[in-house]
């Protein structure tokens, strides 16, 4: 199993390409099967995730080209896919292939929408708190969808079609967001969400489905509406910039020191994160080609946050925060609303040095003088790229273990921080 070693102490500066987001292209990529044309989508990241979900599509008859070649051609994860599903084989989605990762259950829906039917094994992913899919499956079941669970599957039909409803979510979910608004788009009728996620991500599909010929207005706001098309088309779409890591990089440089251009960065994309960190200490330019972030020689100050959906503080970027704040000057705050049982990270930044102590969902965070290198394990996504921002300012080395973690959501982390001058490297085995 890889891991990956960092020695501490380097300021980072220079530039880091920020990629396409993930949480973008996965919904972006499965959006694909609601129609038997082909689908571009350029600026795909080259993820574990996108390829796990790559070998998800091809399962359903799925025609994917990468880079001008097929996928499984040595070359599947690349900045260009052109996606096919003019003749989907299969509407089932197995355990095998599910189980990996939470947001391959999103095929639900347009299997549903356009095939009438769909068994989706429940999901996979990160190990945080439970992330059920029952409100998943309300959207469907208020769209005219009869769904029951057997044996580890979710089974969904509806053979005359969906139909357009009033979902009112009774709280904020990205996820059934998503699956509400890929179903709706072919549904007879007019649907109408309510208390609908308002991340970009969300309005970055809807403006996909738009132009492959779905009417939906409102993506962005909590009221989204969707009105009903028999048949969407292709269309060729730009992933827009991942703000996950660019708040990422962003908390590096803050924790290092330095001067690092995230280029293609959008800052209305995470204005929140970038409000926290000039508190913190950072100096944030925006410019025409992205986001600029220096810290020069000031000491962190500490902050206090609280995670909410966008446009909050997203909950994504709270461990990576927490291991910024572990060097601070004085106590932090950080309270979790979003998801239970989001610290696992907080035992392996205590390896570091780090004084960190939890109450319920809130983390209280006593800023150290120094952090030291230690042996850590990666528990999940986010989490394990909070251990490397910590072993970047450690002294010493860092050995990260369990980095397929990494893989899922970080592009060419270990090129991209090591182009600004960290020494960090992979080891294979």
């Amino acid at each position: 199993m890889d891991r990956i070693r960092i020695v501490g102490g380097n300021r980072l500066n220079g530039t880091i390409a920020i990629s396409g987001a993930k949480n973008a292209a996965l919904p972006l990529m499965t959006a694909s099967l609601l129609t038997d044309q082909t689908l571009i989508l350029d600026n795909v990241p080259r993820l574990a995730d996108v390829a796990q979900l790559q070998r998800i599509l091809g399962n359903h008859g799925v025609d994917i080209m990468v880079g001008g070649k097929r996928s499984g051609d040595g070359e599947y994860q690349g900045q260009t896919l052109h996606i096919s599903a003019a003749d989907i084989i299969d509407t089932t989605a197995p355990y095998a292939l599910v189980s990996t990762m939470r947001a391959s259950f999103w095929v639900i829906a347009p299997l549903l929408a356009r095939m009438g039917e769909a068994r989706v094994s429940l999901p996979g992913g990160c190990a945080i708190g439970t992330r059920p899919v029952d409100l998943l499956l309300m959207a469907l079941e208020k769209l005219g969808a009869s769904v029951e669970i057997d044996a580890g599957y979710v089974v969904a039909s509806a053979p005359g079609g969906l139909r357009g409803a009033a979902i009112e979510f009774p709280k904020v979910t990205v996820s059934g967001t998503h699956v509400a608004l890929m179903a709706a788009t072919l549904a007879r009728g007019t649907t109408v969400i309510t208390n609908a996620a308002c991340e970009p991500e969300i309005v970055d599909v809807a403006d996909c489905l738009n132009k492959m010929g779905a009417k939906v207005s409102g993506a962005g706001t909590p009221r989204i509406v969707i009105e009903g098309v028999t048949k969407l088309g292709g269309a060729r779409h730009t992933v827009l910039p991942d703000r996950i890591e660019t708040g990422t990089y962003a908390m590096a440089v803050t924790m290092t020191g330095g001067d690092v251009q995230l280029e293609g960065a959008r800052p209305e994309l995470l204005q929140a994160a970038l409000d926290i960190l000039t508190q913190a200490g950072a100096e944030i330019a925006v410019n025409n080609r992205g986001i600029r972030v220096t810290r020069n020689g000031a000491a962190l100050n500490p902050v206090d946050v609280t995670t909410a959906p966008f446009p909050g503080f997203p909950t994504d970027l709270q461990a990576q925060l927490m291991a910024l704040m572990t060097r601070a000057d004085g106590t932090s705050h950080i309270t979790e609303t979003i998801f239970e049982n989001r610290f696992m990270h907080v035992q392996e930044l205590a390896r570091f040095g780090a004084h960190i102590s939890l109450d319920g969902e809130t983390a209280t965070i006593e800023g150290v003088e120094r952090l030291r290198g230690a042996p850590v394990m990666a528990t999940d996504l986010r989490a394990s790229v909070s251990l490397v921002i910590a072993a970047l300012a450690a002294e010493g080395e860092t050995m990260v273990n369990r980095v397929y973690h990494l893989d899922r959501g970080f592009e060419r982390l270990e090129a991209k921080l090591s182009g600004c001058g960290a020494v960090i490297e992979r080891i294979s085995g």
